[in-house]
């Protein structure tokens, strides 16, 4: 039992989502459902493809493959149960359960933050120590830097969700949300939680602004390289490399800010879950599209698996 159960009277919470009338939930549904689906099948093939074919081992696409594997499960978080909760009449969730999302979605999101900066140094290593890319950036590395990365985001989020859920609930349950967000569950607490924003906010700029700064430090150093190189060729190449992953940081880092970084007396429900879409469903949506379309190296991929397959059957 979780310890707030003993100085909560809520046992129980029920999610709103975006709407109570049943026609434009079923439309909700439909839009949902194929934008879940395109999510789980662009992110498992850029998996699959990352494995089947031994040009894509490198650290880049290892990385790759591992943001893919935490987008899958950042949206299967959220989206099956707001599936579910937009044809069922009933839109509860056990105190437990939103306990067990908000962590799984906030140790999902954390991980992928500190993802990010490993990713733009991989990319800062790529263009700027090429020759030495692999000794730099071995195997052995790569894995500890994966396992550092999802054990970091487990321990924070550890934090962030005991803090949240151990506030006292007296009711009203009803949250403004469609998952268990922590601004939109901290919002219903029967008492102040100045303190527990502060913590939260300590804990967003460490985890947010923190990578962020290291992103942005590693772009400069990689700009600073480009512009030393005389061929333009060159320069478009570089600049196509790092495009992709920034214009995913961008979409990423952005409303999660806005959303994270301010206090519970600006909170907006209706806005806040509009924008929390961008993090939670379009950047997982989008990653796979905007890697592949820009990266010849996985059409290529894709090919020759499509290609074999045929000739097998």
């Amino acid at each position: 039992m979780s310890p707030a159960l003993n100085h909560s009277s809520v046992m129980e919470f029920v999610l709103l989502g975006f709407s109570s009338d049943p026609t434009s939930n079923r439309i909700l549904f439909i839009i949902f459902l194929l934008l879940y689906l395109c999510s789980v099948l662009g992110n498992g093939l850029i998996i699959i493809l990352m494995c089947l074919d031994s040009h894509l081992h490198s650290p880049m696409y290892f990385f790759l493959s591992i943001f893919s594997l935490l987008d899958v499960g950042y949206a299967t978080t959220t989206m099956p149960q707001m599936l579910v909760h937009f044809l069922s009449s009933s839109k509860l969730i056990s105190f437990e359960g939103c306990w067990l999302q908000m962590y799984a979605f906030s140790a999902l999101g954390i991980s992928e933050c500190i993802l990010f900066v490993i990713m733009a140094y991989d990319c800062y290593v790529a263009i700027c120590f090429p020759l030495c890319y692999m000794l730099i950036l071995n195997w052995g590395l790569c894995v500890k830097l994966v396992i550092g990365t999802c054990a970091s985001g487990f321990f924070f989020s550890l934090v962030h969700t005991f803090f949240t859920m151990n506030l006292p609930f007296c009711g009203p349950n009803m949250v403004n949300h469609y998952f268990c967000e922590g601004p939109s569950v901290r919002s219903l607490a029967c008492m102040d939680t100045h303190l527990i924003e502060m913590v939260d906010l300590v804990i967003s700029i460490f985890m947010v602004l923190g990578p962020l700064s290291l992103i942005l430090a590693s772009y400069i150093c990689i700009t600073l390289a480009i512009l030393k190189i005389k061929s333009t060729q060159s320069h478009c190449k570089a600049f196509s490399t790092c495009a992709s992953h920034l214009t995913v940081v961008t979409l990423f880092f952005e409303p999660a800010i806005y959303v994270y970084m301010r206090p519970n007396s600006s909170y907006t429900p209706e806005r806040d879950k509009q924008i929390s879409l961008l993090y939670n469903v379009f950047t997982a949506l989008l990653n796979p599209v905007v890697y592949s379309l820009r990266n010849k190296d996985i059409k290529a991929a894709f090919i020759k698996v499509v290609v074999q397959n045929r000739v097998v059957w």
